[in-house]
């Protein structure tokens, strides 16, 4: 496996890690609303049914706080403890509720409280009384609140969320930080000279980018090896062709300006990358960092 092979899986595990987590608190709390709403709704409509209302409307549910809701009716109709008992338990089961909730029946008119109800978790402190005693037709509200106890398991999963969030980050800057200074580390060891993104190997004839080996000829090579070594300055023809084609003796018509031609084509996919003519003069490697 190359490194850029590598890399693609550290960021592939990255991102499978970060999307397994990808349900936020935010958004189960949010869920948790939804599915809270949907069973009031189913509650308020046994109520009526109950009371073999078909036609009158149970009101949309209202979240009054973070973990309070309050149901509302449109008529006046006799309210039954134990009907509304046995609608709270099917629907919340079913939807998954937590277990931890207090139930107040109030009258719309003074807001007082004609009958409640409390679930702890713990059957021997639930407080549920008067279940067989129907209350006069009135209008009514019902109030649904969350426990401490709910409050304070969604603040912990809120922290724990973002304490995994921020190990993943740091086990990301870590993997990666290791991984690129092994990678400096070895291109250093290989003689390897970084141009733009290439990294060029003089003593193994050969340019490398993105994982793709890009061969060189020995006078690329050469010539390359000396505009590298004077980035953005200018080097004179003379100069190149004395020290690439000076075993020759001679420099075969435009042997200079063809040679560098190959090496522009190679070195075309790093926009930062540019040879430059100067007119009668030279050559020059320019990189914009």
């Amino acid at each position: 496996m190359n490194k850029q092979q590598q890399y693609h899986v550290y960021v592939i595990s990255v991102i499978m890690l970060l999307l397994s987590f990808s349900c936020t608190p935010k958004d189960q709390e949010g869920n948790l609303a939804v599915r809270t709403k949907v069973v009031l709704r189913a509650v308020g409509n046994d109520l009526l049914l109950s009371q073999n209302d078909t036609t009158s409307l149970v009101l949309p549910v209202k979240q009054i706080s973070e973990n309070k809701y309050l149901l509302s009716f449109e008529n006046s109709f006799l309210f039954d403890p134990a009907a509304l008992y046995a609608a709270m338990d099917l629907h919340s089961t079913k939807a998954a509720l937590p277990s931890h909730y207090n139930v107040e029946v109030l009258r719309c008119s003074d807001g007082e409280v004609g009958y409640s109800y409390l679930l702890t978790g713990d059957a021997d402190r639930d407080i549920i009384s008067c279940e067989g005693r129907i209350l006069p037709e009135n209008c009514y509200t019902i109030q649904f609140t969350y426990l401490e106890e709910v409050a304070a398991m969604t603040t912990k999963r809120s922290l724990l969320f973002y304490v995994l969030v921020f190990l993943v980050l740091a086990f990301l800057v870590i993997v990666f930080y290791s991984k690129y200074h092994a990678h400096r580390v070895e291109i250093k060891e290989q003689n390897a000279t970084i141009i733009g993104s290439y990294y060029f190997y003089p003593d193994q004839n050969k340019l490398v980018r993105a994982a793709t080996e890009i061969a060189l000829s020995k006078k690329e090579c050469e010539l390359l090896v000396i505009l590298a070594t004077n980035v953005n300055q200018i080097v004179k023809r003379e100069t190149l062709e004395k020290e690439v084609w000076e075993d020759q003796g001679v420099v075969v018509g435009r042997s200079l300006d063809t040679y560098i031609s190959k090496l522009r084509k190679k070195l075309n996919n790093d926009n930062s990358l540019k040879i430059t003519n100067i007119h009668g003069v030279g050559y020059k490697l320019e990189i914009n960092e």
